[in-house]
Formats: structure tokens, C-alpha cells, sequence
């Protein structure tokens, strides 16, 4: 299974082949006697400025956002400060991107990426192939609303179906929804670990014990709860669940 995330930076440097079979960057040699190929340079130029926007797509066009986000939260319903660490919520909200993308990643390679090394496609075919397949994804988790507000801003006539709806309408609105489903999933995951804190509190005041800090003593509760219960299992099957 090829990667999601390496995906669109396959498909954008197939472009960097040869037809002679040779790898070379196209337009970037220098001939003095006669000058450079300025089209195959703004060519190139391109391309670069494509690939620097690869992570940006890869983040806020995926299901990303509402992983990193819920896990996030999770943490800091826990009370654990920077307990995972960064680089683990990042590198585990990856990983399950990867896997929630999988049909998504596996067509766009199927049926772009490799179309087009293979030269079998056009660039402007593969890149539509690549935009149907992510459309298709976003489709299915934006609400109406969201792409409605857009609409109601700029004042044109909404579309009858989602398949008419530009992309830069498309892209902001589903992102407003994915941080609207993380933060409903954020609250859920917040309720049980906000009344273990509040009977913690009661507890103390009713012993006298006012000066001792209650999320000190709820903590050590807070993970023997989340450990008992399976938190880890029950989070992430939830955040997958929301994508079905």
C-alpha cells in the first residue's frame, strides 16, 4: 500500500522524467549560446510551488484535522500536560489518517499517479482524477451549512449537488465541519473526566483540605479510569466510527 502522504509528491515529480528515460530537471540547463527555455522554466517554477502546497492539502483536505484535533482535546481532558508528546499525536493522527484514506489514497494511485508515470494520461486528466477522488471524500463529511455560509456571503445561487460546488468553496466549508465534529467529540470526551474533578473537589472541601489543589489528586484517578476502561481503544475507535 502505497502511503497517502507520499502520494501527490509521487505524482507531481513524475513529472521530472525524461522521455528519453534520463532524469533531469526540465528547463533548468543553461545553454550561454542561445539562453534559457523561459515556458520550461515558469514550468518548473510551478511545479515547486505545487509541491510546497502538498502538506497543506494533505492536512486540511484529509481526516486529519479531526484526528489531531479529538486527540488533543484527550489530553487535556486528562490533565497530563505534554504527556503524549507532540510528535506522538502528530505521528499517531498520521497514521490514522492513513488509514481512514486508504480507498481514497489507493484510487487516486491506481487510477492517476500511476496512469500518468506510466504515460498513459495527461497532467490535466490525472490532476482531475486526483480532485473527483478527494471531492468525492470531502463530500461526504461537510454539511450543507457550511458550504450554504459561503454562499450566503459571496451571494451567488447555491448548487443543487455537491458535485457542482467549486473547490474553494468546497475546501474552507469542510474544513469548518471537521473542527465542528471534533470539538462535538472533544466535549463527549471532556463530561466523564469533569465529574471525576468536580467529586475530587467535593471531597476535599468536605474534609478541609482546601489548600490542596484538586487536579492533583484527581489525576492519579483520571488514568487509573482511562487505563481501566480502555481509553486509548475507545478513542480511537470513535474518531474512526465518525468517518462511516
Amino acid at each position: 500500500m502505497k502511503k497517502l502522504f507520499v502520494l501527490l509528491t509521487t505524482f507531481f515529480s513524475a513529472s521530472l522524467l525524461a522521455q528519453s528515460g534520463n532524469v533531469g530537471l526540465p528547463g533548468m540547463s543553461v545553454n550561454f549560446g542561445q539562453g534559457t527555455n523561459l515556458v520550461d522554466t515558469l514550468q518548473v517554477l510551478v511545479l515547486f510551488s505545487v509541491l510546497s502546497l502538498a502538506p497543506a492539502i494533505l492536512i486540511l483536505c484529509t481526516c486529519f484535522t479531526r484526528i489531531i484535533v479529538v486527540l488533543s482535546f484527550m489530553r487535556q481532558a486528562i490533565g497530563t500536560q505534554n504527556l503524549p508528546p507532540n510528535q506522538l499525536l502528530v505521528g499517531f493522527a498520521l497514521f490514522l489518517s492513513i488509514f481512514v484514506m486508504k480507498p481514497t489514497g489507493t484510487a487516486i494511485y491506481e487510477q492517476a499517479v500511476q496512469p500518468y508515470m506510466e504515460k498513459k494520461v495527461t497532467t490535466s486528466q490525472a490532476l482531475s482524477v486526483i480532485e473527483y477522488h478527494l471531492r468525492e471524500f470531502m463530500g461526504k463529511q461537510v454539511r450543507k451549512s457550511d458550504i450554504g455560509l459561503f454562499y450566503d456571503i459571496t451571494g451567488d445561487k447555491a448548487p443543487g449537488t455537491i458535485a457542482d460546488v467549486p473547490i474553494h468553496f468546497l475546501i474552507p466549508a469542510f474544513i469548518i465541519s471537521e473542527l465542528k465534529t471534533a470539538f462535538q467529540i472533544g466535549f463527549l470526551l471532556y463530561i466523564p473526566f469533569l465529574i471525576l474533578d468536580m467529586v475530587v473537589a467535593s471531597v476535599l472541601m468536605a474534609m478541609g483540605m482546601m489548600m490542596l489543589p484538586p487536579v492533583v489528586v484527581s489525576l492519579p484517578f483520571k488514568l487509573l479510569l482511562f487505563v481501566l476502561v480502555d481509553g486509548w481503544q475507545l478513542v480511537t475507535g470513535s474518531i474512526l466510527r465518525s468517518f462511516n
